[in-house]
Formats: C-alpha cells, structure tokens, sequence
C-alpha cells in the first residue's frame, strides 16, 4: 500500500509562512527555513513592541503635561499630588491633550488644582 501523505495541508502551512513574510529582504520573503525564522523572531518583537508602545506613549504624556505645567509655575510632580489630593479623575492622556491642544482648559485645570 502506497504511503499517504497530505500535500494539501503541507504546502497550505508553508504558503502561509511565505505569505507573512512577503516583502522582506532576500531569501527572508521566499527561502522557507529562513522565512520561518525570520518570521518567528518578528512576531517576537511586534508582542514585546506592543508593551512598550504603551510605555513609551506614558512617558511622552508625562513630558507634555510637564512642560504644560512648567508655564504656570509648578512642577509635574507638585501637579500631580495636588491634582489627586483635589480628587479630580483626569488621566495623563486626557492631560497631555488639553496641555497640547486645548491651553486655556489646561490653564483652567491648573488654576484650580493651584
């Protein structure tokens, strides 16, 4: 009896891999061994990158709202500890685009935090 091998599923699984890998360089977009390292590593990085795309995007609030708060006098860290002794439920986000985008409600937050 002939041996049964399911090429269907195979080539189905390695098409897959060149298909996520479509427009890397060199043998990484067509060469499947390489490919499927390559491909392996960068899923890596997209999962480890999304963790610190939150991080970094906290750190780039807290610069804004910083500087936002320098131009009336205070500190970042004074701003903070007086926001949350007043009780107002603002998030760093909300924060940083009143500081950028919307100065005289941020103004008027820190006229009433003062």
């Amino acid at each position: 009896m002939p041996r049964s091998v399911n090429h269907v599923a195979s080539r189905a699984r390695r098409k897959k891999i060149l298909r996520l890998t479509k427009g890397y360089w060199g043998a990484r977009g067509n060469v499947l061994t390489i490919a499927k390292n390559t491909l392996e590593k960068g899923l890596t990085y997209a999962y480890r990158d999304r963790k610190n795309k939150k991080r970094s995007m906290r750190a780039l609030w807290i610069q804004r709202i910083n500087a936002g708060v320098r131009e009336h006098g205070m500190s970042y860290s004074e701003f903070i500890g007086k926001l949350n002794t007043k009780g107002l439920q603002l998030n760093r986000k909300v924060l940083a685009d009143l500081a950028l985008n919307h100065t005289e409600a941020f103004k008027a937050i820190v006229n009433q935090v003062k």
